[in-house]
Protein backbone atom coordinates (compact mmCIF):
# COMPACT_ATOMS: atom_id res chain seq x y z
CA UNK A 1 0.00 0.00 0.00
CA UNK A 2 2.89 2.29 0.61
CA UNK A 3 4.45 1.56 -2.68
CA UNK A 4 1.39 2.20 -4.40
CA UNK A 5 0.61 5.77 -2.72
CA UNK A 6 4.63 6.58 -2.97
CA UNK A 7 3.66 5.63 -6.82
CA UNK A 8 0.99 8.06 -6.74
CA UNK A 9 2.94 10.47 -5.56
CA UNK A 10 5.54 10.64 -7.89
CA UNK A 11 2.95 10.85 -10.63
CA UNK A 12 0.96 13.76 -9.29
CA UNK A 13 4.30 15.79 -8.36
CA UNK A 14 5.53 14.71 -11.85
CA UNK A 15 2.11 16.09 -13.93
CA UNK A 16 2.00 19.07 -11.50
CA UNK A 17 5.63 20.01 -12.45
CA UNK A 18 4.56 19.04 -16.04
CA UNK A 19 1.76 21.35 -16.56
CA UNK A 20 3.40 24.38 -14.39
CA UNK A 21 6.56 24.19 -16.80
CA UNK A 22 3.76 24.45 -19.59
CA UNK A 23 2.17 27.10 -18.13
CA UNK A 24 4.68 29.25 -17.58
CA UNK A 25 6.53 28.62 -21.14
CA UNK A 26 2.62 29.27 -22.51
CA UNK A 27 2.49 32.67 -20.25
CA UNK A 28 6.38 33.84 -21.43
CA UNK A 29 5.49 33.34 -25.01
CA UNK A 30 2.53 34.83 -24.51
CA UNK A 31 4.25 37.72 -23.03
CA UNK A 32 7.47 37.62 -25.39
CA UNK A 33 4.19 38.14 -28.29
CA UNK A 34 3.67 41.73 -26.97
CA UNK A 35 7.14 42.37 -26.15
CA UNK A 36 8.28 41.18 -29.77
CA UNK A 37 5.88 43.98 -31.55
CA UNK A 38 6.31 46.99 -28.88
CA UNK A 39 10.16 46.09 -29.67
CA UNK A 40 10.02 46.71 -33.56
CA UNK A 41 11.30 43.22 -33.81
CA UNK A 42 8.69 42.34 -36.89
CA UNK A 43 8.52 45.84 -38.50
CA UNK A 44 12.65 46.17 -38.45
CA UNK A 45 13.08 42.31 -39.84
CA UNK A 46 10.48 42.35 -42.90
CA UNK A 47 10.93 43.71 -45.55
CA UNK A 48 7.54 45.19 -45.84
CA UNK A 49 7.84 47.82 -48.38
CA UNK A 50 8.61 44.88 -51.12
CA UNK A 51 6.32 42.53 -49.09
CA UNK A 52 9.08 40.51 -47.94
CA UNK A 53 8.55 36.87 -45.83
CA UNK A 54 7.95 38.20 -42.44
CA UNK A 55 11.40 38.03 -40.31
CA UNK A 56 13.23 36.59 -43.15
CA UNK A 57 14.76 40.27 -43.27
CA UNK A 58 16.05 42.43 -46.13
CA UNK A 59 14.47 45.82 -44.79
CA UNK A 60 16.97 48.52 -45.99
CA UNK A 61 18.07 51.36 -43.03
CA UNK A 62 20.06 54.36 -44.96
CA UNK A 63 21.82 55.78 -42.57
CA UNK A 64 25.26 58.64 -42.92
CA UNK A 65 27.28 55.09 -42.81
CA UNK A 66 25.75 53.51 -45.95
CA UNK A 67 22.71 51.24 -46.22
CA UNK A 68 22.11 48.50 -44.10
CA UNK A 69 19.77 45.38 -44.13
CA UNK A 70 17.96 43.73 -41.35
CA UNK A 71 18.82 39.95 -41.08
CA UNK A 72 16.68 36.89 -40.61
CA UNK A 73 15.52 36.17 -37.87
CA UNK A 74 13.62 33.94 -38.21
CA UNK A 75 14.30 30.14 -36.48
CA UNK A 76 16.12 28.98 -39.23
CA UNK A 77 19.58 27.48 -38.27
CA UNK A 78 21.30 28.36 -40.94
CA UNK A 79 20.08 32.00 -42.23
CA UNK A 80 18.22 33.26 -38.78
CA UNK A 81 18.76 32.37 -35.37
CA UNK A 82 17.55 28.91 -34.50
CA UNK A 83 20.71 27.61 -33.62
CA UNK A 84 21.12 30.72 -31.05
CA UNK A 85 20.64 28.99 -27.00
CA UNK A 86 18.87 31.38 -24.60
CA UNK A 87 22.50 33.30 -23.47
CA UNK A 88 23.43 34.08 -27.07
CA UNK A 89 20.07 35.89 -27.92
CA UNK A 90 20.74 37.77 -24.55
CA UNK A 91 24.34 38.48 -25.49
CA UNK A 92 23.17 39.65 -28.95
CA UNK A 93 21.13 42.30 -27.34
CA UNK A 94 22.01 43.25 -24.49
CA UNK A 95 25.52 43.48 -25.65
CA UNK A 96 25.61 44.09 -29.37
CA UNK A 97 27.64 40.66 -29.94
CA UNK A 98 27.00 37.79 -31.86
CA UNK A 99 27.43 33.97 -30.65
CA UNK A 100 31.15 34.24 -32.83
CA UNK A 101 31.87 37.36 -30.17
CA UNK A 102 31.53 40.08 -33.50
CA UNK A 103 29.95 43.37 -33.04
CA UNK A 104 26.66 44.51 -34.44
CA UNK A 105 26.46 47.63 -36.06
CA UNK A 106 24.11 49.89 -33.76
CA UNK A 107 21.70 50.53 -36.62
CA UNK A 108 20.57 47.40 -34.67
CA UNK A 109 19.68 49.50 -31.85
CA UNK A 110 20.99 47.07 -28.69
CA UNK A 111 21.90 50.00 -27.01
CA UNK A 112 18.29 50.92 -26.25
CA UNK A 113 17.40 46.94 -25.65
CA UNK A 114 20.41 46.67 -23.46
CA UNK A 115 18.08 47.37 -20.72
CA UNK A 116 15.38 44.85 -21.67
CA UNK A 117 15.23 42.35 -18.76
CA UNK A 118 16.42 38.80 -19.36
CA UNK A 119 13.28 37.09 -18.54
CA UNK A 120 11.61 39.97 -21.14
CA UNK A 121 14.17 38.88 -23.65
CA UNK A 122 13.41 35.31 -23.51
CA UNK A 123 9.76 35.96 -23.69
CA UNK A 124 10.67 37.62 -26.99
CA UNK A 125 12.70 34.66 -28.14
CA UNK A 126 10.22 31.97 -27.05
CA UNK A 127 8.45 33.61 -28.86
CA UNK A 128 10.00 33.96 -32.70
CA UNK A 129 10.54 30.10 -32.22
CA UNK A 130 6.94 29.83 -32.58
CA UNK A 131 7.29 31.38 -35.72
CA UNK A 132 7.52 29.30 -39.32
CA UNK A 133 11.57 29.36 -40.06
CA UNK A 134 12.04 30.54 -43.22
CA UNK A 135 15.29 30.25 -45.23
CA UNK A 136 16.20 32.99 -46.71
CA UNK A 137 19.82 34.30 -46.79
CA UNK A 138 20.87 37.93 -45.61
CA UNK A 139 21.74 40.52 -47.80
CA UNK A 140 25.32 42.31 -47.55
CA UNK A 141 25.40 45.66 -45.96
CA UNK A 142 26.34 48.39 -48.50
CA UNK A 143 28.91 50.19 -46.42
CA UNK A 144 32.47 51.73 -47.22
CA UNK A 145 35.70 51.32 -44.97
CA UNK A 146 36.21 51.91 -42.57
CA UNK A 147 32.60 52.11 -41.38
CA UNK A 148 32.34 48.41 -42.36
CA UNK A 149 34.97 47.01 -39.95
CA UNK A 150 32.62 45.71 -36.81
CA UNK A 151 36.09 45.35 -34.92
CA UNK A 152 35.36 49.28 -34.68
CA UNK A 153 32.40 49.18 -32.97
CA UNK A 154 34.57 48.44 -29.72
CA UNK A 155 35.94 51.66 -29.83
CA UNK A 156 32.29 53.06 -30.65
CA UNK A 157 30.65 51.21 -27.37
CA UNK A 158 33.73 52.54 -25.34
CA UNK A 159 32.13 55.73 -26.64
CA UNK A 160 28.34 55.73 -26.63
CA UNK A 161 27.41 52.21 -25.01
CA UNK A 162 26.05 51.62 -21.54
CA UNK A 163 25.18 48.11 -20.82
CA UNK A 164 22.17 47.27 -18.82
CA UNK A 165 19.90 46.27 -17.75
CA UNK A 166 17.13 49.16 -16.53
CA UNK A 167 17.34 50.07 -13.08
CA UNK A 168 14.62 51.18 -11.49
CA UNK A 169 14.63 54.94 -9.70
CA UNK A 170 13.67 54.54 -6.36
CA UNK A 171 12.85 58.39 -6.30
CA UNK A 172 9.95 58.22 -9.30
CA UNK A 173 6.91 55.91 -8.66
CA UNK A 174 6.39 52.34 -9.93
CA UNK A 175 4.17 53.70 -13.34
CA UNK A 176 7.01 56.38 -13.98
CA UNK A 177 9.55 53.76 -14.11
CA UNK A 178 7.53 51.13 -15.95
CA UNK A 179 6.89 53.93 -18.48
CA UNK A 180 10.66 54.57 -17.97
CA UNK A 181 11.49 51.04 -18.97
CA UNK A 182 9.06 50.41 -22.16
CA UNK A 183 9.91 53.89 -23.69
CA UNK A 184 13.64 53.64 -23.01
CA UNK A 185 14.50 49.83 -23.59
CA UNK A 186 11.18 48.19 -25.36
CA UNK A 187 9.88 50.88 -27.27
CA UNK A 188 13.32 52.16 -27.83
CA UNK A 189 12.01 55.61 -28.60
CA UNK A 190 15.40 57.91 -27.98
CA UNK A 191 16.41 55.57 -30.59
CA UNK A 192 14.88 57.64 -33.21
CA UNK A 193 14.16 60.95 -31.15
CA UNK A 194 17.36 61.92 -30.42
CA UNK A 195 19.75 64.40 -32.85
CA UNK A 196 23.55 61.88 -32.99
CA UNK A 197 26.94 62.93 -33.31
CA UNK A 198 29.01 62.74 -36.03
CA UNK A 199 30.03 59.01 -35.31
CA UNK A 200 26.25 58.16 -34.90
CA UNK A 201 26.19 58.53 -31.06
CA UNK A 202 23.05 59.78 -28.99
CA UNK A 203 23.25 62.79 -28.01
CA UNK A 204 22.10 62.81 -24.27
CA UNK A 205 21.61 66.53 -23.89
CA UNK A 206 19.17 66.52 -26.49
CA UNK A 207 17.21 63.74 -25.09
CA UNK A 208 14.03 62.99 -27.60
CA UNK A 209 14.33 66.26 -29.13
CA UNK A 210 14.06 65.23 -32.22
CA UNK A 211 16.04 64.83 -35.31
CA UNK A 212 16.03 66.63 -38.27
CA UNK A 213 15.17 65.56 -42.04
CA UNK A 214 17.51 63.25 -43.25
CA UNK A 215 19.67 62.15 -40.09
CA UNK A 216 16.72 60.58 -38.48
CA UNK A 217 15.51 56.69 -38.94
CA UNK A 218 15.70 55.36 -42.95
CA UNK A 219 17.01 58.76 -43.68
CA UNK A 220 13.87 60.46 -42.30
CA UNK A 221 13.03 62.84 -39.53
CA UNK A 222 11.55 62.62 -36.20
CA UNK A 223 9.70 64.89 -33.81
CA UNK A 224 10.25 66.54 -30.32
CA UNK A 225 8.23 64.96 -27.88
CA UNK A 226 9.98 66.57 -24.64
CA UNK A 227 7.34 68.38 -23.23
CA UNK A 228 8.53 71.47 -25.16
CA UNK A 229 5.50 73.94 -25.45
CA UNK A 230 6.19 75.26 -29.14
CA UNK A 231 8.49 72.63 -30.13
CA UNK A 232 7.10 69.45 -28.09
CA UNK A 233 4.30 67.62 -26.98
CA UNK A 234 3.76 70.65 -24.20
CA UNK A 235 0.17 71.38 -25.35
CA UNK A 236 -1.07 67.23 -25.61
CA UNK A 237 -2.46 66.26 -22.34
CA UNK A 238 -1.72 63.15 -21.03
CA UNK A 239 -4.86 61.54 -22.48
CA UNK A 240 -4.33 62.87 -25.79
CA UNK A 241 -0.99 61.33 -25.76
CA UNK A 242 -2.00 57.67 -24.33
CA UNK A 243 -4.79 58.02 -27.34
CA UNK A 244 -2.35 58.73 -29.58
CA UNK A 245 0.02 55.84 -28.21
CA UNK A 246 -3.20 53.59 -29.13
CA UNK A 247 -4.99 55.28 -32.62
CA UNK A 248 -2.32 57.04 -33.88
CA UNK A 249 -4.60 60.34 -33.87
CA UNK A 250 -2.99 63.45 -32.32
CA UNK A 251 -5.37 66.57 -30.78
CA UNK A 252 -5.82 68.12 -34.18
CA UNK A 253 -7.19 64.69 -35.59
CA UNK A 254 -4.56 63.84 -37.67
CA UNK A 255 -3.21 61.00 -37.63
CA UNK A 256 0.40 59.58 -37.33
CA UNK A 257 2.41 58.39 -40.57
CA UNK A 258 4.47 56.91 -42.68
CA UNK A 259 7.40 54.70 -39.97
CA UNK A 260 5.51 55.97 -36.85
CA UNK A 261 2.22 54.45 -37.87
CA UNK A 262 4.22 51.45 -38.09
CA UNK A 263 5.33 51.77 -34.09
CA UNK A 264 1.67 52.51 -33.30
CA UNK A 265 0.15 49.73 -35.31
CA UNK A 266 2.54 47.07 -34.76
CA UNK A 267 4.08 48.47 -31.36
CA UNK A 268 2.39 50.40 -29.01
CA UNK A 269 -1.38 49.79 -30.02
CA UNK A 270 -0.68 46.03 -29.11
CA UNK A 271 0.58 47.32 -25.34
CA UNK A 272 -2.14 46.91 -22.35
CA UNK A 273 -3.76 50.12 -21.46
CA UNK A 274 -1.67 50.58 -18.70
CA UNK A 275 2.01 50.55 -20.62
CA UNK A 276 0.51 53.07 -22.73
CA UNK A 277 -0.48 55.53 -20.07
CA UNK A 278 3.16 54.44 -18.06
CA UNK A 279 4.80 55.55 -21.22
CA UNK A 280 2.73 58.94 -21.44
CA UNK A 281 3.52 59.75 -17.76
CA UNK A 282 7.45 59.04 -18.69
CA UNK A 283 7.18 61.40 -21.33
CA UNK A 284 5.38 64.39 -20.07
CA UNK A 285 7.92 64.55 -17.46
CA UNK A 286 10.88 64.70 -19.59
CA UNK A 287 12.70 67.70 -20.07
CA UNK A 288 11.48 70.34 -22.13
CA UNK A 289 13.92 71.15 -25.22
CA UNK A 290 13.49 73.14 -27.91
Amino acid sequence: MKIGLSAFAATFVALFLVSFTTSAQERSISKGEVLFFASGCGNCHTDVKNKGPFLAGGRKFKTPFGTFYSPNITRDKKHGIGAWSDADFIKAVRKGRAPDGSHYFPVFPYPAYTFMTDADLIAIKNYIFTLPALSQPNKPHGVSFPFNIRFGQFFWKWLYFSEGPYKADPAKSKEWNRGAYLSRAVVHCGECHTPRTILGGIKKDYWYAGTPEGEGPEGQGAPNITPHIEKGIGKWSLGELVNYLESGEDPTGDYAGSLMAEVIENGTGKLSAADRKAIAVYLKSLKPLP
